[in-house]
Order: structure tokens, then C-alpha cells, then sequence
């Protein structure tokens, strides 16, 4: 059944929960509106500052969702009275899109608690992530949801994590890893915020104690499900190597890795981040569009077909040396979907007042894995564990 299908056949009902979905034509954002639309009881509010490209994708997924569940909004979170704005929506959540959050700061999330609506974002920059609990007290106060890092790290990657970690009496090493098809589009927020660290120093929670790496180095292969195969990885900084450490006591090692299919591209980076490290080049970031335009020149090569995996290894239950390896394969071109899940299951739920938790904090143990595993209808996604 495809996504399409789904789509025109959900509808239900009428529309009573408001989301505001800021960058909702963006790259992450157009799909997650897809995926919202899926439930009935939501009305999605597609937001930026282009009007045309918001009311253009509300129409075309109105058309599909039979009824007038989708509208056009005008929003800039960076213009003035943006709590105002939000408040005049009538917008029960917002969800916040528009990376890299990478240098951001917490304004959008102060504007909702302000505007009294629950705060959402797909951040996957590790200090933005970490540092949300600094509103805490004032989500507490409002009896309001903020949370950051809705998205396959650390949401999803914890979510796995947490039904893994009662197979083990001490959890000695968690490594996460992803690697997309290099013919699944790339949106330049995601090839900004990888090259902000292209080669930058960073800690990482190794033998017990915080040491240095360097992003987009450390090499290694992983060997993944058909039709991934192997693929190479490198270090990057995420928020699952600072939260890791602290939910999980007695964890030795958190190594998080990310590759890129065609070998060429991936060392490439690698000789980046290198030269980054001989001070040659002071922050490839900056020319994140050059470099986004070249890499798009060998979008024909490789394949469709991402993945992403969660090792644990330590001590099991039954006192013996145990490794448990949860991996994702994402085919058709579906694997940009995945960063998206974990805030259409929490606009679901906060719809559904299924989410009691309030205050602000990463987005760590507020989803179980079974919700991830009921979001997947639709997509060519698949997920396996296994024991080693």
C-alpha cells in the first residue's frame, strides 16, 4: 500500500488539534506533514516565511486528504512578537523544522511556552539538544512539553536502547551508527550541521572517562542487512555521546558513526576533516551549498537503500558476555522519513492526551520503540534484532 493511498483513505473525522509545523516545506518538513497527515484528529498548520511553497504543499495534501485539514501560515521565528504569532494561530503544539539547530538558540521554544503551546524539534546538535532543560522550570510552570531531539538521535536511537538495556546486568558499550543511500536526497541543513563539525574536536564517553575525538574520523566498517551491505563509518558529534553516559551508569563507551555510501564521497570527508584538523580550512559549514551542489553530482550513483544501527554489549542477565544489534533498512528512498517519526507519534499522542510528561528535556525516554515500530505503515522500512 503506498504512502499515497494511506493518505486519502485515513481521514476519519474532524480535525481538532492544531499543529504548527514551522519549515513544513522544508526537506524534513514536507515529510512529516505526509506522515501527520495520516492522523484525522490533526489540522496541520504548514509555517515560514514563504507563504506560496506552505499554501502550495497545504493544497496538494488537502486534495489527498479529502478534507481541509492543511492551511498555509506566514511565520518568521525570527521576527519580533513570534509568541504573538504563534498565540493568534490557535496552535496546540509547534513543531520546529528548520535546522541546522547547530548555533540556534531557544527562541521558538521560549515563544511557545510563552504562547501557552507545546514545543517540538528534530535538533540533533548535541549541546542544543542537552541544554533544553535551561526552560524547564518555565515549561513546568506553563504545564507544557518542550522537548528537542525528536528525531532518529536521540529519540529513536534511546528508544531502541532502553528495550535492549533490560536484556543486561551492566551495559558495558552502546555504538550507534547511520549511513543513507547516496541516491536518497540530502537537504543542505543536514550537509551544513554534518560539516559544523567536519573534523572539530569534541569528547566522547571512552574507557570510563570523557576523551577527545575528532569529527569524521576513526574509520571503521559495518556490515549491515541486504541491500545495504557494508558500509563505511566516521565519528560525529551527537546528543546520544553526552545524554548516553548519564541514563545509562556503568556504561564503559558511547561511539556514534555516520557514512556515506559511495567511498569516494566518504573519504573525501574524511580528507576534510583532516585538513580542517592541519588548520587549513577553518569551518567547512560555510560552504555547505557549494559542496551539497557537488555531491549532487553523483546523486545517480549508489543506491536508494539507508541504514541505521544500535549495538549493545556488556554482561546479560544470565551472566554471560552478550551483544544484541538492532538494525533499520530503509529502501526506496524512504530513509529522510525516519528523523521524522518520533514527533508525528508525539503530535499523535499529545492529541490523544497519551503524554503526561511535562517540563522541558531531550527527548529521551518518552517513546518506546513499539511506538516507532506502529509509525512505519506506509514506508519501505524494515527493523531486525539479533544476537551476537
Amino acid at each position: 500500500m503506498t504512502e499515497e493511498k494511506n493518505i486519502a483513505t485515513s481521514y476519519t473525522g474532524e480535525a481538532t488539534y492544531k499543529v504548527l509545523l514551522i519549515g513544513g516545506y522544508g526537506f524534513f518538513g514536507q515529510r512529516l506533514a505526509k506522515r501527520l497527515a495520516l492522523d484525522s484528529l490533526l489540522h496541520v498548520m504548514i509555517a515560514g516565511r514563504n507563504i506560496a511553497a506552505a499554501q502550495t504543499l497545504a493544497d496538494s495534501l488537502n486534495q489527498q486528504t479529502i478534507a481541509g485539514r492543511f492551511s498555509a501560515f506566514r511565520i518568521d521565528v525570527s521576527q519580533h512578537g513570534l509568541a504573538t504569532l504563534i498565540r493568534a494561530s490557535g496552535a496546540h503544539m509547534v513543531v520546529h523544522t528548520s535546522g541546522p539547530f547547530q548555533g540556534q538558540g531557544y527562541e521558538v521554544a521560549r515563544a511557545c511556552i510563552q504562547a501557552g503551546a507545546h514545543y517540538v524539534d528534530l535538533a540533533d546538535g548535541r549541546d542544543f539538544v542537552a541544554g533544553i532543560t535551561e526552560l524547564d522550570a518555565d515549561a513546568r510552570q506553563a504545564d507544557l512539553l518542550v522537548t528537542s531531539g525528536a528525531s532518529s538521535v536521540p529519540a529513536l536511537s534511546s528508544a531502541v536502547v532502553d528495550e535492549l538495556a533490560g536484556y543486561f546486568s551492566e551495559l558495558h558499550g552502546i555504538d550507534v551508527g547511520i549511513s543513507p543511500g547516496n541516491r536518497t536526497e540530502r537537504g543542505l541543513a543536514t550537509v551544513r550541521a554534518i560539516l559544523s563539525y567536519c573534523g572539530a574536536p569534541f569528547p566522547q564517553w571512552r574507557a570510563g572517562r570523557w576523551q577527545q575525538t575528532f569529527g569524521w574520523q576513526g574509520l571503521r566498517r559495518q556490515n549491515y542487512l541486504p541491500p545495504v551491505g557494508g558500509r563505511w563509518l566516521a565519528n560525529c558529534d551527537v546528543p546520544d555521546l553526552q545524554l548516553f553516559p548519564e541514563r545509562y551508569p556503568g556504561v564503559q563507551r558511547v561511539s556514534f558513526g555516520a557514512g556515506l555510501e559511495l567511498p569516494l564521497l566518504h573519504f573525501g570527508t574524511w580528507m576534510m576533516a583532516g585538513m580542517h584538523r592541519a588548520g587549513l580550512v577553518q569551518n567547512w559549514s560555510r560552504y555547505a551549498p557549494s559542496l551539497k551542489k557537488l555531491s549532487d553530482l553523483f546523486i545517480r550513483f549508489g543506491s536508494d537503500a539507508g541504514a541505521m544501527h544500535v549495538e549493545l554489549d556488556g554482561i546479560g542477565t544470565d551472566g554471560t558476555r552478550q551483544l544484541r544489534r538492532w538494525t533499520l533498512i530503509a529502501a526506496n528512498g524512504d530513509g529522510p522519513y525516519v528523523p521524522v517519526l518520533a514527533s508525528a507519534i508525539l503530535a499523535s499522542k499529545l492529541a490523544r492526551n497519551q503524554i503526561t510528561c511535562r517540563g522541558a528535556l531531550p527527548c529521551i525516554g518518552i517513546l518506546r520503540l513499539a511506538d516507532f515500530r506502529d509509525a512505519l505503515c506506509g514506508l519501505a522500512i524494515t527493523t531486525e534484532t539479533a544476537t551476537g
